[in-house]
């Protein structure tokens, strides 16, 4: 038996075919208003296991991902402890945990979380190990603690860590501190992952410096307080050759050094997330601490900048920076309450709305920035529909696609998108723990209906697409 998505449209050739997944299921669904694409994926998620769980788990924080049409994302390692590979002692917050299961370090834990928990995790995930230790800041995280759980050496491991390996390193919610950068340089060159820098740093403030922040009465933050960090980078990049991705880029000055520097052919790529190509700074006065970040909204002038740099192409994707927290937290006020807000239930919808609506870009282009791009950035090449298509079977005067029967079904991960369909966001439907987010009633189109993964259906409503 099988779903049957008849009539349903390829999202770069616009060719109609009929989609056939494999289910208990026998259901013809009329797809005439639908697209299938790659599925999404996101190179910038905390999903707060272990450690802070009140916040997300890994299994809601996958539960929301598939919901949003995500196919596979990278795990931030500001977990507790932090995941930097080394033997967590007993006692050490986030410790027992993780003891508790039989694992030695964050990376054992998380590798191995559906056995140890009895859940099987919608979406494919990949870890991130820390930049310094326990993301101190003070000395580089050593090779020998985590470079094992990185591709390779495939007979020495199981399927749980060959399915989810380190790929990346960074000290994600801090930059890399300057007298450890060339350390942790060196570590990425040695080991071949690549940085993913937290591009901004600052001491005090807690909002965007300029009108905003005073009229709340809260210090801001400079917007040369995130160039200082992507120049820093870029000239040691040119030095070396170290492939670095700027996170979360939010003000023109740095759009401009990260142009010139891809202009120079340095190994560079960045990405912006949905809240900076929605919202400035004037969201705060309306949405409050819901629209409190890091780096924070900023000024008009600069979101219109970094719709431009997606525009032109100088933004190689869009990752949400999911960043799950309590009601309570976020009601602590302006100087204490935590930075960041969930997105990846409703990601695509933002950025369709702003971006497509808006005349911007193409739902091509959006595809690419949301599911082609951050698949290259992981290492994975995302499902090529086209060459599926080629193996595919005549039928009348379409082409069927049975997903069920293509060579290798296994490494089919797809996503089923409604991309005019309007509808309103409902945080309080949310899969995910938290509902931090201002986006909260906000009335969007393009809509994920379907995450299929490894061929199968892993997130969807039959009855919505009814």
């Amino acid at each position: 038996m099988a779903i049957t998505f008849r009539d349903i449209r390829v999202w770069d050739t616009g060719e109609r075919i009929d989609l056939i997944v494999p289910d208990g299921r026998d259901v013809v669904v009329d797809a005439s208003r639908l697209t299938v694409a790659p599925g999404l994926e996101d190179p910038h998620v905390h999903f707060r296991d272990p450690g802070q769980t009140h916040k997300e788990t890994m299994a809601t924080g996958c539960a929301a991902a598939a919901a949003g049409g995500y196919t596979n994302v990278l795990i931030m390692p500001n977990t507790v402890p932090a995941m930097d590979g080394r033997i967590v002692t007993a006692g050490e917050p986030g410790a027992d945990e993780v003891l508790a299961a039989g694992c030695d370090n964050v990376i054992d834990y998380l590798q191995h979380y559906e056995r140890i928990h009895g859940v099987t995790l919608p979406v494919r995930y990949e870890l991130c190990v820390c930049a310094t230790k326990g993301r101190a800041g003070q000395e580089p995280t050593e090779p020998k603690d985590w470079a094992w759980y990185m591709l390779g050496n495939d007979d020495e491991k199981d399927a749980a860590q060959i399915a989810h390996p380190v790929t990346a390193m960074s000290d994600d919610g801090s930059a890399v501190p300057t007298p450890v950068l060339r350390d942790v340089f060196a570590n990425v060159k040695e080991t071949g992952l690549y940085l993913i820098e937290h591009c901004e740093h600052h001491d005090v403030g807690a909002v965007n410096d300029g009108p905003v922040a005073r009229k709340l009465g809260v210090p801001g933050i400079p917007e040369d307080t995130e160039l200082a960090i992507v120049q820093r980078d870029i000239d040691l990049v040119r030095e070396t050759g170290v492939h670095v991705h700027f996170q979360h880029v939010s003000t023109a000055i740095s759009f401009e050094a990260i142009r010139r520097a891809k202009a120079e052919g340095l190994p560079i790529t960045c990405e912006t997330a949905p809240h900076y190509l929605a919202l400035s700074d004037e969201a705060l006065l309306k949405y409050g601490t819901r629209a409190k970040m890091n780096p924070p909204l900023r000024s008009e002038q600069d979101r219109q900048a970094t719709i431009a740099a997606i525009a032109d192409g100088t933004v190689d994707m869009i990752a949400t920076d999911h960043a799950p927290h309590t009601a309570d937290e976020k009601a602590l006020g302006f100087l204490e309450a935590p930075n960041g807000i969930i997105g990846l239930e409703c990601a695509f919808a933002v950025c369709h709305t702003v971006l497509v609506d808006g005349g911007w870009i193409s739902d091509a282009r959006l595809i690419e920035l949301m599911a082609v791009n951050p698949a290259s950035l992981m290492g994975r090449h995302s499902t090529d529909i086209a060459a599926l298509l080629n193996t595919g079977a005549k039928c009348a005067a379409k082409r069927t696609l049975d997903l069920g029967a293509s060579e290798h079904p296994e490494r089919n991960d797809l996503v089923i998108l409604g991309l005019d369909d309007a509808w309103t966001i409902r945080a309080g439907e949310f899969r995910s723990k938290a509902r931090n987010t201002p986006f909260d009633g906000w009335e969007v189109t393009g809509r994920p209906y379907a995450t299929i993964i490894g061929s199968r259906l892993a997130s969807g409503s039959l009855d919505a697409l009814a």
